[in-house]
């Protein structure tokens, strides 16, 4: 649909050009010897009427000047005229006389427009000058070689003249800026391709860089490009409209910087998180890079120092999640912008030269900005707002921005010193218990229950966890340290964070368990001297993954109880396979085992305190929880309950974690399938088979991105692999897209030089996709993509 509908009616051309003006022909007597046609549009009289008669008769008021006069004028003359139409109106017209060289009979050719028109037509130009000349409105125009052809006052200011530009490439004007817009390519040259290969305008990118004539100052203008046509409708090349817009940019920054940090500054009552927090926010739009400089007192949870001398005894912390911290000591002199920024609770900003060494020992060539930590009067600290890659100091309102992010994370800091000196113990074992809520998926519906044996700690080492995986598959795991206390849950906490990492590398159950007793076992040798070790405490483990799409379940466990099946009849199955060595002993293997599970089957993963205590045995157990599993149409959290409520009454000998999970099979119309033979000229076939297929089920506009991924994926396995590709599309959640081939090994991520033709497909993927990733199977491997589905 055209954008601007009316766009065929702006002419610039002028109402007096000939090709629409009213033309006649005068003697050196004032008589018409020539009338046209557009003269008898404009006035109404046809030829005959008007021939051979005087001039004069075609007024409707006396001029000034007689016809015969202006005829008979040695050079052009215009003026205005209040003509007579045919009708008896009358029409104010703007008309010129020009004079033809004499050949025996002197003639003077009349040219007349409609007054009014002239007028609009004159408004139009000198909006055309004010554009070319007063407009801050940046105007460039560009040929088809995207060479510089045009440009305005404002673009000449810009570019501190834009004559040493003319005929130049578009990439010249400013070498090191960028887009920053996240809904067009951000290669200059690929949009100036795409305006003028369609025809489409780009509207509103911001692009950010340095011009020619401020190059120390950091500017953002919105772009918009054009394409230009001639009245053949042949391009001639393009024109791009830019507007700074740096002050509006950055204050709209400085607003959503606020609004973030009242989300995200605070929020974790955790001393060394809320640094991180403080730091996450600021960078990079504030600052490059953020320090929080504390004392160790109120890193640990106690009352800050009173009395001691600014900047002395102050921990650096780097990093942004508390498992990247590190702490370095760090002093500052009395006289150093930092020590006094903390002993006059104000903020400093560092003037020191380039080059000039900081108070720290290092290199103050970048702006710094020292803001103090200050809540309920006391000092709690210092925040650093560094910039490396930007030049620009820190102004007025860039201060206000930070001091106002320093006030929130010293509230923040304060709580969370307030809560950890309460509360030191309970967090260490808040990180390592059982996760609070499991994430919906497709694949299962899934009900937990976790009992501690001793309720007055309240901590234990069983662990269960759900893990979604590539190509809507889940990821189902128990484990369990034996013993209890801080120990065991710790070490709890860390096994279950291993197996989410492993199993997010789409291994399969044998090998996932084979790497974590690895693992097991160099922790368990690199902390022998220091105390009980994981192999010590022992740590079983069981892990299966289910995918919806075949009904494919395939588990094993290291010294794990295996998993009870109910199908779908409420019938249950027990596995006849012996478990694997537990976790650290590295002396067995460990074996998959595969099951074909019905929509609706409910698969029992336990740890030995939902089926074993002192007065009962494992087999006894596992029948009971066999007999409540009978019961497989009730919901899930009922049978929790009854499953739980067979363990006998008062205080357990050990943790009892259940989970249960109700299979679900993805719909024969949710899932996609296509084999395709490893030649190139498929691969626009399998764009449309994916076009089609996201038609059918209401994803149009997915369309373009999943073709995207399609053609991406589908062309590398072909251009490195041997044999048929699969493509598989399936309809979850998200949109997954598939692309399997018989080849282990598989492309890597990165980022092409301008001049290289190949290397940007898997940037692509990863740039339209929420993830990506690559799992082996045994025959090859799957690259995968999920799109979010809006």
């Amino acid at each position: 649909m055209d954008r601007f509908p009316n766009a065929a009616d702006v002419d610039f051309h002028s109402p007096l050009d000939l090709s629409k003006a009213a033309v006649a022909v005068l003697d050196a007597d004032g008589v018409v010897s020539g009338w046209a046609s557009s003269a008898q549009r404009l006035l109404g009289y046809p030829p005959e009427d008007v021939l051979g008669r005087p001039a004069a008769r075609l007024l409707a008021a006396p001029p000034g000047q007689r016809p015969s006069a202006l005829c008979g004028a040695s050079r052009p003359r215009s003026t205005v005229l209040d003509l007579r139409r045919q009708d008896g109106r009358a029409l104010r017209a703007a008309v010129t006389f020009s004079p033809l060289a004499p050949r025996g009979v002197a003639a003077t050719v009349v040219v007349a427009a409609d007054l009014e028109a002239m007028r609009g037509w004159e408004a139009q130009l000198a909006m055309l000058q004010g554009l070319a000349t007063e407009s801050p409105v940046g105007l460039t125009i560009f040929d088809t070689d995207k060479r510089v052809v045009w440009g305005n006052v404002s673009t000449d200011l810009e570019l501190a003249g834009i004559a040493q530009y003319i005929g130049r490439p578009a990439e010249d004007l400013f070498p090191e800026g960028e887009f920053i817009s996240r809904h067009h390519s951000p290669d200059e040259d690929q949009v100036m391709e795409h305006v003028m290969a369609t025809g489409e305008p780009v509207m509103g990118m911001h692009y950010r860089g340095r011009a020619p004539a401020d190059p120390v100052r950091e500017h953002v203008w919105s772009c918009s490009y054009h394409r230009l046509v001639d009245a053949r409708g042949e391009t001639l090349g393009l024109f791009e409209e830019s507007l700074d817009i740096t002050d509006r940019y950055r204050a709209q920054e400085r607003l959503s910087l606020l609004v973030r940090a009242g989300k995200r500054i605070g929020v974790s009552l955790d001393v060394r998180r809320t640094a991180a927090e403080l730091a996450d926010v600021a960078v990079p739009q504030l600052a490059d890079e953020v320090l929080v400089d504390l004392p160790p007192a109120v890193i640990e949870g106690r009352q800050p120092p009173t009395g001691s001398a600014p900047g002395h005894n102050l921990l650096r912390m780097h990093g942004r999640t508390p498992e990247d911290f590190r702490t370095t000591p760090v002093s500052y002199p009395p006289s150093s912008p930092q020590a006094l920024s903390l002993a006059a609770g104000r903020p400093v900003v560092d003037d020191s030269p380039p080059g000039a060494p900081d108070a720290a020992g290092g290199a103050a060539a970048h702006p710094c900005l020292y803001v103090p930590l200050l809540t309920r009067d006391a000092v709690l600290g210092l925040a650093t707002f560094r910039r490396s890659g930007n030049p620009d100091p820190f102004g007025p309102e860039e201060q206000t921005l930070a001091v106002e992010l320093a006030e929130r994370a010293a509230v923040g800091i304060d709580n969370a010193r307030r809560y950890t000196s309460q509360h030191a113990a309970a967090l260490v074992l808040q990180r390592s218990l059982l996760p609070q809520h499991l994430p919906e998926q497709s694949a299962v519906e899934v009900a937990y229950r976790y009992r501690p044996a001793d309720s007055r700690v309240g901590v234990g080492g069983d662990w269960f966890d759900l893990i979604p995986l590539s190509g809507a598959r889940v990821g189902l795991t128990v484990g369990d340290v034996v013993g209890h206390g801080v120990h065991a849950a710790a070490t709890m906490g860390r096994l279950r964070a291993t197996v989410r990492t492993l199993a997010l590398l789409d291994l399969d159950p044998a090998e996932l368990l084979t790497r974590l007793d690895g693992l097991v076992a160099q922790e368990s040798e690199a902390h022998a001297q220091e105390g009980p070790s994981i192999e010590g405490l022992g740590v079983t483990c069981l892990y299966a993954i289910y995918d919806p799409v075949g009904g494919r379940c395939v588990w094993a466990s290291a010294g794990h109880p295996p998993p009870v099946v109910a199908d779908a009849g409420g019938s249950v199955s027990l596995s006849a396979l012996t478990p694997g060595p537990p976790l650290g002993l590295g002396s067995l293997p460990y074996e998959n085992v595969e099951l074909s599970l019905s929509g609706g089957s409910i698969v029992a993963l336990f740890t030995d305190g939902v089926v074993e205590d002192r007065h009962t045995d494992i087999d006894t157990g596992i029948d009971r929880l066999a007999h409540v599993l009978t019961w497989q149409r009730c919901p899930l959290e009922e049978l929790c309950d009854r499953a739980l409520s067979t363990l006998p009454p008062g205080p357990q000998t050990d943790d009892a974690t259940l989970l249960l999970a109700r299979t679900r099979r993805l719909d024969s119309d949710r899932v996609a399938d296509l084999e395709l033979p490893s030649d190139p000229a498929l691969v626009a076939h399998a764009r449309t088979v994916t076009e089609r297929q996201l038609e059918n089920w209401g994803l149009s506009d997915l369309s373009f991105n999943a073709a995207l991924v399609v053609s991406e994926l589908v062309t590398n396995s072909i251009r490195y692999a041997t044999g048929p590709v699969m493509l598989r599309l399936i309809r979850d959640r998200c949109l997954l897209c598939e692309v399997s081939d018989r080849v282990h090994t598989a492309p890597h991520l990165r980022r092409a030089r301008r001049d290289e033709e190949g290397g940007r497909g898997l940037f692509l993927v990863a740039q339209v996709s929420q993830r990506w990733g690559t799992r082996y199977t045994s025959s090859g491997k799957t690259i995968w993509a999920e799109l979010a589905i809006p």
